[in-house]
């Protein structure tokens, strides 16, 4: 009996999560980019944010991936810390909606078990014959819900002997009454399967099944600690997330676990006296059996969610200040302040074009940041600096869409025959710090392969990769230099000098690359890694040759390209 319960538990699990994934993906691919948009544009006030978050993440079936997107926008510049903990707020109510699925059209409900597997066929056809991508999407969905529900049908089969364990009964009715033992045991349960509509489901199961008890109204009076447990273990996946993000992201997943946490603290007390389970009740319409007592966990659930939701959407501006406090800002984050281009000085072009321009050298000390910390990362197999890169070449990503947003506007302005000849090489120089910064994560990719391979350099790759480094570093700061100053000196060694030492070095150091291979130096593998940043450092230099000849030629334009002067 043990064995078969193990089996089905085990397998019903893995189909609820396979299916709720597949359901998700899908309903993703219908909506997402849509509810991008809305969340982008409706989370200027906390109520609306907490208000988006919710239906964000009732949509899509998965707190994770609202968590995800917020971390895009925070990254992206285009939410504030606030903005972002309002709208995580809103994505735990929101995560509340699977329990209502479960109950209502479960086991407790409407019986649509028994629709289950037409719903697979159904949803396999749509995928697999679909013409478009809208109807594969609907497919998936269909397909998901099904698979969840087989889970779920399975799972119920697999607990039903607790029903007649009095052992088993006894031992979660004590947890159950002991409510840090069960908001502990919820709280491991969670993060162990990742999934907090798993954890929920698996006490719905339990409670409709007997495994609490038959007195219904101990039943659920015992559920609820272990629901309380499943919100704090359920801010596991954000702080996983966050490791290897942003310290902005961090403080939101830092934000989520607290307000979770000091959530199940503050309602601990009603839910030792009975209180909440009262409450339950009373706002539950229906009598507690075991045909609703699915519902009544729902509902504890939602209440729970919503009412901490409500607190702190009230004091969110003091748990801002918290987390601010235990994530400090540091000052690299001081540096990469928001791309700041004043609107209202588009009415004096001249000046706006040398607004433009210092955001447009900042960008440029963005990329160069990026850069070394990719060439470092490859050389010394610095992970740490590797995980930078990303994080700055998003940053790089919004000084692109500010400035050239900006020109935009800009352009359409009634402007001077120096602004206008200046104002197309500004964008060409824009693009091509993007390029740079692009290159850059190239550099991480290979060298993450490099280190997951175990790819070491040898000794002559070594030291070619630092003079890689060391030409690419000086032609940067002389593109800097020449950018700041309008130094045509600094411009013309960038275009010249440096260009043309790193041409001879990529035909030299391929050369050596083939000639340290046939003398089995090194192997295939880490050969193709090394020409690929030989490759990328030589793309980067044409990039800021770009820039510089742009510079030699006094920001004119000329057709498609920015002015070639004769620099010998």
């Amino acid at each position: 009996m043990i064995k078969e319960m193990i089996f089905g538990i085990a397998g019903g699990l893995g189909l609820f999560l396979f299916g709720m994934g597949i359901m998700s993906n899908g309903l993703k691919q219908i909506a997402g980019q849509k509810l991008k948009d809305i969340l982008g544009a409706l989370t200027k006030h906390r109520v609306l944010g907490v208000l988006m978050g919710a239906l964000t993440t009732a949509l899509i079936q998965s707190s994770s991936a609202t968590t995800v997107m917020i971390v895009g926008f925070v990254n992206a510049g285009l939410l504030t810390l606030r903005q972002a903990l309002c709208v995580v707020l809103g994505a735990n109510i929101g995560t509340t909606f699977t329990a209502w699925l479960v109950s209502t059209f479960g086991l407790g409900g409407l019986k649509i078990t028994a629709y289950a597997l037409p719903a697979i066929g159904i949803g396999f056809l749509l995928r697999t014959v679909g013409k478009t991508r809208k109807i594969k999407s609907f497919g998936n969905i269909l397909l998901g819900f099904g698979i969840l529900f087989i889970g779920i049908g399975f799972m119920k089969d697999a607990f039903s002997p607790l029903r007649d364990s009095t052992e088993v009964q006894r031992a979660l009715i004590w947890l159950g009454q002991n409510p840090l033992l069960a908001v502990l045991a919820g709280t491991v349960l969670t993060m162990l399967l990742q999934s907090s509509s798993a954890s929920i489901m698996i006490v719905q199961v339990l409670a409709f099944q007997g495994a609490f008890g038959t007195d219904w109204h101990v039943a659920a009076q015992v559920a609820i600690p272990f629901i309380l447990g499943d919100n704090i273990g359920t801010t596991i996946t954000a702080e996983l997330a966050a490791l290897q993000t942003s310290r902005n992201s961090k403080r939101v997943a830092r934000g989520h676990t607290m307000f979770n946490v000091i959530g199940v603290a503050y309602m601990l007390p009603l839910v030792w006296t009975g209180l909440f389970g009262n409450i339950v009740e009373w706002i539950t319409p229906f009598e507690l059996s075991q045909s609703t007592i699915m519902i009544h966990i729902a509902v504890a659930h939602s209440m729970f969610n919503v009412f901490n939701a409500i607190v702190f959407t009230a004091i969110v501006g003091w748990l801002e200040a918290i987390v601010t406090k235990i994530v400090p800002i540091t000052e690299d984050e001081l540096a990469q302040q928001p791309v700041a281009l004043e609107k209202h000085l588009l009415n004096t072009p001249v000046i706006a074009l040398e607004q433009t321009k210092r955001e447009i050298i900042r960008m440029a000390k963005t990329a160069k940041k990026a850069l070394r910390f990719s060439i470092s990362g490859i050389i010394d197999d610095n992970r740490k600096e590797l995980g930078s890169v990303r994080e700055i070449e998003d940053f790089v990503d919004v000084f692109q869409l500010e400035i050239t947003s900006y020109l935009s506007a800009l352009s359409r302005r009634h402007l001077s025959d120096e602004v206008s000849i200046e104002l197309p090489v500004l964008l060409h120089t824009v693009n091509d710090l993007e390029r740079i910064s692009d290159h850059a994560v190239n550099i991480v990719e290979i060298a993450e392969r490099k280190i997951e391979q175990k790819l070491p350099f040898s000794d002559s790759a070594m030291t070619e990769a630092e003079q890689l480094r060391k030409e690419i570093d000086q032609m940067f700061d002389n593109v800097i230099t020449a950018l700041e100053n309008n130094d045509i000196e600094a411009a013309k060694s960038a275009a010249l000098t440096n260009e043309n030492n790193l041409n001879k070095m990529q035909m030299e150091f391929r050369r050596s690359h083939v000639q340290r291979m046939t003398e089995s130096v090194c192997t295939a593998e880490t050969g193709l890694i090394f020409i690929d940043l030989v490759d990328n450092i030589e793309k980067i230099g044409d990039h800021l040759t770009n820039i510089a000849q742009a510079i030699i030629g006094g920001l004119q334009w000329e057709g498609v390209k920015p002015k070639v002067v004769d620099i010998s």
